[in-house]
């Protein structure tokens, strides 16, 4: 795993587990858009892409929901445990985010 520099954004110290686990549902989703695109270069049949796209769209869902969970129980948790409720606003925005 390669290091990464501190920036001006917040980060989140990952799991070898948990890191590999996100990075392996992407590059799974990324090689589904990448079938969704040679589907288009070969004429596929509208409905057929479709359905791919409704995978991805599936799959982005699913990353999500694993990832929002485990933001839940660390980040959110430990903020509130330190008495930074803070975090519970930034949640409510994410979420919003999410359910556009």
């Amino acid at each position: 795993m390669e290091e990464r520099k501190e920036c001006c954004h917040k980060t989140k110290k990952r799991t070898e587990k948990e890191y590999k686990d996100l990075v392996n549902r992407l590059s799974r989703i990324e090689g589904q858009v990448r079938g969704i695109k040679r589907m288009v270069e070969e004429d596929a049949y509208c409905p057929e892409i479709l359905i791919q796209v409704s995978a991805v769209n599936a799959a982005l869902n699913s990353f999500n929901k694993v990832l929002l969970a485990e933001h839940i129980r660390s980040c959110v948790a430990e903020d509130i445990r330190k008495g930074n409720d803070e975090i519970i606003d930034e949640l409510v925005v994410t979420l919003q985010k999410l359910m556009k």
